[in-house]
Parts: C-alpha cells; structure tokens; sequence
C-alpha cells in the first residue's frame, strides 16, 4: 500500500463517531488508480478477526494469497491490488479468534452474483448520466403534507415476468425494459410514485426481499446497477417518483452475510434476547453501536444521494422500537429504566431522519409503525421520531374488517369507517392496502368483497372511492386496481389476462377515474393533514350505511362532495346536506355505464335548495343507486 492510505484517520474518527455519511466511498470495492497502476481498493470492518485476506477467481478462493493490512483504532482491513477488474467476484476470508475461517460477502459492496451464487460484483456505479435534473430540482420543494401522493406498490419480480424459458428459468424483467413498461402503466393510471419491494439484494425470492444479505446492491434478478440507475432517471424522466422498501430492523443468518461476520456478533446484538427475532429467525441489528447506525444512515443516504430514491419505507419499525416485541416473558430484556422501549433505536430514528431530510429536502421517510406509539411524525427536537408520513394500519384493519362484512350487517359496524377521523391529525398519515393484506390466505382485495360477482365490484369501487376522499397519503398494491382474483404470488406475474373481462376491465377505468381525480384537485390532497380540509355532512347514517362529507381546498374553489351507499338498495329519493349553495356538478358517477353501472341519465349540475337535511340549511337531491358512488364539485 502506498503511504497515504484511502481510509484516513479521520475517516476512522467520524465512523467511530458514527457520522461518516459517505463511507460507502471509503469501505467495500472501489476501482482506482495508485502510483500510476489501474486496480481496486478493498476495505472492511473486522475488529474482532485475527486476519482477513481476500478471496476470488484471481487467487483460486486460495485464503493464504492474498492477506490484507489491519488499521488501528477501528480495525478496518485494507488492500489494494492492481489489474483487478470491474465483474470481478470476490469475498472476504475471516479468519476468526476462535481460528475457524468464513467466506463473507462485502457489507458495502455494490453488486452482488444472482442466487444462488453470492459472491460480491466490482462494479463502478460513478459512470452513468443522469438526465433527471428537472425532477431533482423539483424534489427540493415537494412537501409530502400538501402535495399528492397516490403510491403504486410494485413487487419487481412478479409485476410482469417473460415466458419462462430453459435459457430464462425465472423470466424476470430486466430493470431497464421494466421502467418503460412500468411507467407507462403508471402514468395512464394516474399514480403519483411507486413503491418498490425486495429492491437490495437478497438470496431467497421467498422473503420477498425483506430479508436483505447485501444492503449496497441492487438486486441482479433484474440487472446491474447502472440498469437500476437507468429505471429511476426513466420514472423520473415521466414525472413518477420512486420510493424504497428499506429494512433496518433485521438480517438473516445467512453465513455468508452480516451474521457474526467477524466470528462475533458484530452487527447484531450478542445478547439474543436483544439480537435475535424468535419468530422470524433473523438477527437485530445493534443500534447502540455506533458503527452499526453509521453503517445503516449512511446505507439510506446511499439510495436516496446516489441513485435519486425519492424516499423510503422503513420496514417494521414497532419491532425495532420495542424491545419485548414478538418475544414471551423471559425473552427480551427491559431498557435501563425497566421499560419495553428501545432507547438506542429511539435516537437512531431521530439521528437517521432528521440527517436524510437535511441532506436531502424533498425526500419521503415512511414508517410502517403498527401500534399507537407517540410522535412517529414529530419533529425530533420535540420527542419525535420525525418521520415524515406513517401507515395508517388502525383505519386499514377497520376498512377491511367493514369491506368484508355483509351489507346486512354494515350498519351494526358503521362506526369502522368513521373511528380513524378521531385520530385522524395525531400524526402525518398514508392509508395502505398493500400486499400484506393479500397474501397468507387473506384473499384479494375483490375476493374480500361480499356479495355476487357483480356486487364484489361494485363494493370494490365504493370502498376504493372512500378511500380517496379520506384524507391521508395513499398507497394500493399492483393488481388491486383491476380486481386481481387469486392471491398475489412472488412466483407468477400478475393475471393480466383478466382485463379482458369487462367487470375487471370497469374496475380498472374507476380506480383510474380516482387517480385523475386527486390529482387534479387540490382538495384531496393539500390538506390531509389538517382538519381545516376534511368536513363530515353525515357521519351517523348508520341504518342506510351512507356515507357523506366535504373535502375542502385552501383556496375555498373546487371542493368536492363524496357521497357514497354501501348497501345493495336503491336510493331514489336521497337528499344530502351541503355546505353553500352554490352549483354543484357530478364529477364522477359510479352508475356510469363504462364502469358497469346501469347508465341512466342524470343531470350534471345541481342547484342545492334551501331545504334542511344533516344538519345544514342547503341540500341537494339526487338518485343513489345501489352501492352508489356520487362525488360532486362545488
């Protein structure tokens, strides 16, 4: 090695510290030029290895040839090695206290081989040109309380697959074809984002990528890295924002992953009631080490800096921040005050979300949090967790549990629907439907529906209409929007084939109604997050299981009027109070023939009268047919 080493002293203070933002430049693989000779760079963190050397193809895995130089205080081994390429595979031999050795693959390395092979990729991913700069710049000013955000949640590997082949066993979509494909769906829909899954390399397709081996790398399911980069320039080229699935709160023991990587508990917790997830089989990661939380902030910041991930949806947080969370008594250890909170998690939040957001104006921090635990969407200096939107899963049990009843019996559960307004400005909330509802024999989205076949649909569209006019963020899981029939697999693509069928077909052009909808009007969207932007005219309908309110603007033009039946009984005569008398014209009528309604001529325009009705001294009439949906502008 030449005099002046890569990693430099300060580099090895602010890891210590916790606060090297960039060591992604520093560890792992990185082709470079010294004295003149072309080669790469490795470094690792291994402070409790008795020696670790480097291993691949270039040396026959030969564990001897190849030793690398240990740096003190922190214990970070380094080489550099000449003629070395950008493909060329590799690992790292630990050599262990206890004198046993291990393969392990690079914790920062930026590509990983396709399973099941896992060794790690050279690869450079400082070449490609990215040409989102307009997006970029327009990221800077996007404020996830006021501006739209309807999320399309993709799972790669099975939103579409090729016709699989001896050559192609799996069939997947490489990243560069899926972006064309992909945003063109999004954008005739209507989506604001998509949310991607399993995008970090992972070795079994059955963890759906929520078991990560290489948090650096981009699956190769789908292609290189400089593909990945390719999709999200694309989908930010067409105005479609990219959010992540990010998993922090676990690893799995794969042996050649984070596990004991230097024959100790390094990134885990070594006590396992703190390190270990009895029900998930995984490691947790130690957020009391400083170089753990380095390696994870700086691991976020890597997505969001250098491949212009727009945000991130931070996987399982209730279990990183309780400490007895999935464990029986006996199988946790209480906080130093004798409390289930997990403190060092607690300030690894605060540091991870209040640094991405600094760095980073304009980016999405989503918490997947599914208790009622304080402040998630707080400001740190106010106790907060300072996330910057949480999933709404209190409003996602009630809907579905209401969804899924008989019609029959809606009206001894209206209070399903109407619960999540109570909380509704706790915190800074997205409503999900994501793929966790339809997997592990819950059934899809239509086969919850009850009824006919006819009348799943038509349930389907009421509840997707409610939905979005409830203010919150939203997010929906691909084949939901066309009444996707069997369970989603990982193993298949999803059944385009259905929209061939017309009720599915009508489904689709609805949901596709709705986006169009929000975003083109502010008042479904600006002021999700104040109760100044939603008003109730009746709440209490219970008996007709009627729903009806107001979604006002900050302007106070273009507010909307959602009314909507969830019973199979035609309501000729309804009569609905409002708020002005101004006109109001039918902006979207479910009864329209091309979503599968029965296409009666109706007026566009209604005059509200001065006839009390909810409670209001202005009212309109109109003929609400059978799970009718009637949304009006004002």
């Amino acid at each position: 090695m030449p005099d002046t080493r890569f990693i430099t002293e300060f580099d090895q203070y602010l890891f210590g510290q916790g606060t090297h933002y960039d060591l992604y430049n520093k560890l792992g693989a990185h082709p470079m030029t010294v004295d003149g000779e072309e080669g790469v760079y490795f470094a690792v963190w291994a402070p409790n290895a008795e020696a670790v050397s480097l291993v691949g193809n270039f040396n026959e895995w030969d564990g001897n040839a190849t030793p690398m130089e240990r740096l003190e205080p922190l214990g970070i081994y380094e080489i550099f090695l000449p003629e070395m390429e950008i493909g060329d595979i590799y690992k790292y031999c630990v050599t262990t206290k206890a004198g046993y050795t291990i393969l392990k693959a690079d914790p920062y390395g930026f590509q990983a081989e396709l399973r099941p092979n896992n060794a790690s990729v050279i690869a450079d991913i400082s070449d490609f040109k990215w040409q989102d700069s307009r997006w970029m710049k327009k990221r800077e000013k996007f404020d996830d309380k006021k501006d739209p955000m309807f999320v399309y949640e993709v799972h790669p590997g099975s939103w579409k697959k090729h016709e699989q082949t001896e050559e192609d066993v799996d069939g997947f979509y490489n990243y560069r074809e899926m972006a064309h494909e992909l945003a063109k769906y999004v954008k005739d829909m209507g989506y604001t984002h998509v949310e991607l899954m399993g995008i970090a390399e992972h070795p079994f397709d059955g963890s759906w990528g929520y078991q990560v081996t290489n948090y650096f790398a981009p699956t190769s399911r789908h292609g290189s890295p400089e593909d990945f980069q390719y999709f999200i320039n694309y989908l930010h080229q067409q105005n479609i924002g990219v959010i992540l699935d990010w998993v922090p709160a676990h690893f799995p023991r794969d042996a050649f992953g984070l596990a004991e990587f230097d024959g100790t508990c390094l990134y885990e917790y070594a006590d396992p009631r703190k390190g270990e997830h009895p029900d998930w089989g995984t490691k947790v990661f130690d957020y009391g080490k400083t170089e753990v939380r380095n390696f994870l902030i700086c691991n976020a910041l890597f997505w969001l800096e250098k491949y212009h991930v727009d945000g991130l949806r931070v996987d399982a947080v209730a279990s990183m921040l309780y400490l007895d969370y999935g464990r029986e008594d006996g199988q946790w250890v209480p906080n130093i005050y004798g409390g289930n909170e997990n403190l060092e998690a607690i300030e690894f939040f605060k540091h991870l979300n209040t640094i991405v957001k600094k760095r980073n104006p304009g980016i999405v921090m989503i918490a997947e949090e599914s208790t009622a635990w304080p402040k998630v969407t707080d400001k740190a200096e106010y106790g907060g967790l300072d996330f910057s939107l949480k999933w709404n899963m209190g409003w996602m049990h009630d809907f579905l549990e209401y969804m899924k009843l008989d019609p029959y019996f809606r009206k001894y559960n209206h209070t399903k629907m109407n619960f999540a307004m109570v909380y509704a400005y706790s915190e800074n909330y997205m409503l999900v439907l994501s793929h966790d509802e339809v997997v592990h024999l819950k059934c899809s989205m239509i086969e919850k529906m009850p009824g006919s076949y006819e009348e799943k649909f038509k349930n389907l569209m009421a509840g997707y209409a409610f939905m979005t006019g409830h203010p919150g963020k939203k997010l929906l899981f691909m084949g939901q929007d066309f009444g996707q029939h069997r369970e989603w697999s990982e193993e298949r693509e999803l059944d385009w084939f259905l929209l061939e069928k017309e009720p599915n077909h009508q489904l689709q052009l609805f949901v596709k109604e709705l986006l169009h909808l929000y975003k083109s009007n502010k008042c479904l969207y600006e002021y999700d997050c104040w109760p100044e932007g939603f008003e109730w005219i009746n709440a209490d309908d219970g008996d007709r299981s009627i729903f009806s309110f107001v979604r006002h603007s900050a302007s106070g033009k273009n507010n909307m009027l959602f009314v909507i039946n969830f019973t199979p009984v035609e309501r000729p005569d309804y009569r609905v109070g409002t708020t002005c008398r101004r006109k109001h014209t039918l902006v979207l009528n479910s009864d329209d023939k091309k979503f599968g309604g029965k296409g009666k001529r109706r007026p566009k325009e209604y005059k509200p009268v001065k006839k009390e009705c909810d409670g209001r001294k202005y009212s309109i009439q109109y003929k609400l047919p059978a799970y009718g949906v009637a949304v009006f502008k004002f």
